[in-house]
């Protein structure tokens, strides 16, 4: 068994609200300078930064996830969390046909950078990806589950987008056994007793590090990334 430092919720330059220095090489080196074990990339609707993620963190020994933020169409963000890249990348195409598309407008969002290994800008998402999706909650667990993942609410102490705060509750479907919280303080009086993901939701490389939250994990950092990933999913699905 050992602790691991996690943040399992973390924006790159393909969200409009990111800063354009959160390619994925500087997440991943920033992760490794600030102590950083295990990174989720969790962009706003889209997974396509999640393969130049993959190879930066190989290149920092770090280990990836890969995922996103998606929207429900009652404006809920979920976590979406995949242990393999492929179930990522194919959980991404299956999503677009429920994207909306409503032209990102740069000057007043920001840029949606596409990138390849090394931080290659290759293009644009020219679609708002923080846009709602035409799936409703139920829909959207379902389909991440469906497919393999791990879906939860997140930021549940947080008005803007939060299942809580739009809800008022959790609801009886789809169940939720973990859900993420911003500042851990919040956890215990929002959970319901579910188990909690505390992550930074962080949009610039000054975000990592503020605090450090930890998984114990039966496995060690020589395990490698993929023995790392596998017990954490095990550790957050409850198996």
């Amino acid at each position: 068994m050992a602790l691991f430092t996690y943040d399992l919720h973390v924006h790159s330059c393909l969200s409009p609200c990111g800063d354009d220095e959160m390619t994925p090489c500087n997440i991943a080196g920033m992760a490794l300078i600030a102590g950083v074990k295990i990174v989720a990339l969790t962009d706003h609707n889209s997974c396509k930064n999640c393969v130049d993620f993959f190879h930066a963190c190989e290149e920092y020994g770090v280990t990836p996830v890969a995922g996103c933020e998606l929207t429900t169409s009652e404006e809920i963000h979920m976590v979406c969390l995949f242990e393999g890249l492929k179930q990522a990348l194919e959980f991404d195409e299956a999503l677009q046909p429920y994207r909306m598309q409503i032209p990102n407008r740069v000057e007043i969002f920001g840029n949606q950078f596409i990138m390849k290994e090394d931080d290659e800008i290759i293009g644009q998402d020219p679609w708002f990806l923080p846009a709602a999706t035409s799936l409703s909650l139920q829909e959207a667990a379902g389909m991440v589950r469906s497919m393999g993942g791990i879906a939860y609410p997140a930021h549940i102490d947080r008005e803007s987008n939060g299942m809580l705060a739009i809800l008022g509750m959790f609801p009886d479907e789809p169940v939720f056994d973990l859900c993420e919280v911003r500042d851990k303080e919040n956890a215990e009086k929002l959970a319901g007793g579910r188990k909690v993901v505390v992550s930074s939701d962080a949009h610039r490389l000054e975000d990592f590090g503020e605090k450090l939250n930890h998984i114990e994990l039966p496995c060690s950092e020589d395990d490698g990334p993929e023995v790392i990933r596998r017990e954490l999913f095990r550790k957050l699905s409850g198996k």
